[in-house]
């Protein structure tokens, strides 16, 4: 029998997301407005930069450690990556993982990309790929029924574990 976990809490995240063509796009992502802040690493929670990639935590994490990989460059889809960037935005995710694995020793991983608005794509105009570490039982009554999640370890900690973590 298949069993569904509703997770209502991130309906209105996905529903308030600015689209491709909404006003907010012009100025840009948060994601390029975080870039474009001038503010440290450790405040932002960049946690690696690449030449034409980086990873940040999520401040909206589904769990701890919950990593972000992402483009410098805004584009919305994958096909709109250089082969460079392509390539980089893979190694990345692939570090990510091991830093993941290593900083957290989850039971498993999600890795995903939500491309579009109507796939979940919480910031539709600038592609990221999600790296999550998964425990058993990690969702439980408290995010399906109490629209709360239990996050054990803030983002300056979880920023820190990681950067420790990340494969050289």
């Amino acid at each position: 029998m298949l069993e569904r976990l509703w997770s209502g809490w991130r309906s209105s995240y996905v529903t308030t997301a600015p689209s491709k063509t909404d006003p907010e796009a012009v100025d840009g992502s948060v994601f390029t407005r975080l870039l474009d802040s001038g503010e440290p690493d450790d405040a932002t929670h960049i946690v690696h930069r690449g030449e034409l990639v980086f990873s940040i935590l999520n401040i909206f994490p589904y769990t701890t450690g919950h990593l972000l990989v992402i483009p410098y460059r805004e584009v919305a889809d994958l096909a709109d990556l250089t082969g460079e960037e392509t390539a980089e935005l893979w190694s990345e995710v692939t570090d990510a993982v091991a830093a993941v694995r290593a900083a957290y020793e989850p039971d498993g991983l999600n890795v995903g990309v939500n491309l579009g608005r109507p796939a979940g794509g919480s910031v539709p105009t600038h592609l990221h790929v999600h790296v999550v570490p998964r425990w058993t039982g990690d969702s439980n009554f408290l995010s399906a029924i109490a629209n709360t999640q239990t996050l054990p370890e803030s983002l300056d900690a979880s920023a820190a574990r990681l950067r420790a973590a990340w494969p050289d």
